[in-house]
């Protein structure tokens, strides 16, 4: 049985369907990718997935419950950083810490939010600082710091790096498979939306590829992960280049159907 079963599900926007008749099964410990071009429905997905809003039919269910509300058992990144401008990083990093783990002391979850800190690669003195004296790549790896101390069994990512400098944007995404892949025997469930088809091949146990709306999955691929190969030769394997030359026609395709 799969972790997470995505069965039939359809969204509208007023009179306009969204998504129309999307299945998906995942199993725990995957990392999917939901790939796709812009508005074609992959963040009212992910809301869907945290119980942000509720499908007009079909169903959503995690460990064999229907989700039916938003819960600290599914973490979330969005693209903004979601961070509160007049919280302190820590405090923005605390408050959920606060709710998730009720027993143990303000101390003790300080020691863990600065640790998380220092694994996502900022220094304590952070801690202190409000987002606007950050950058917009610290301020991104505060909200990956935050949704990995959280300790959730799902980790759903909303495009966290669309809007990041190509280098930072790297070097977020190896940041990411390093706490996922960290460990092995409790690994978290990622759904991670991203348009862009080398992110996808880069990060995924698993690629859906949804259509331009009202959108359904025109496409799905299980990949085996080689942990000894680097981003560049990962990029350059003659298979997954045939895999990426199949997605970029997939994806065109797709396009040039929607504009026909």
């Amino acid at each position: 049985m799969s972790f997470i079963n995505v069965e039939n599900i359809s969204f509208r926007y007023g009179d306009e369907t969204i998504l129309s008749g999307i299945n998906m099964e995942v199993n725990q410990g995957d990392f999917v990718c939901i790939l796709g071009q812009s508005g074609c429905g992959k963040s009212t997905f992910l809301r869907l997935m945290a119980g942000l809003d509720f499908p007009c039919s079909g169903n959503i269910s995690v460990d064999d419950r229907i989700v039916d509300s938003a819960s600290l058992e599914r973490g979330v990144v969005f693209q903004d950083y979601s961070l509160f401008p007049w919280f302190t990083a820590g405090k923005n990093i605390m408050l959920p810490l606060q709710k998730r783990f009720k027993g143990k002391t303000k101390s003790e979850l300080k020691q863990r939010a600065l640790s998380f800190l220092n694994k996502v690669g900022l220094s304590e003195a952070v801690f202190n600082k409000y987002p606007n004296e950050l950058s917009g790549g610290m301020r991104q790896r505060c909200a990956i710091c935050r949704a990995f101390a959280l300790n959730p069994p799902i980790l759903l990512m909303d495009e966290p790096f669309g809007a990041l400098d190509a280098v930072t944007r790297a070097r977020l995404q190896d940041l990411v498979l390093s706490l996922w892949q960290q460990d092995e025997t409790s690994r978290k469930t990622i759904l991670f939306v991203t348009h862009d088809v080398d992110e996808a091949l880069y990060l995924s146990t698993q690629i859906y590829v949804l259509g331009q709306s009202p959108s359904k999955v025109i496409f799905t691929k299980k990949l085996k992960r080689n942990k000894s190969l680097t981003r560049e030769q990962l990029l350059s394997d003659p298979e997954t280049g045939r895999l990426r030359q199949s997605l970029v026609q997939i994806l065109n395709r797709d396009i040039e159907t929607k504009l026909q």
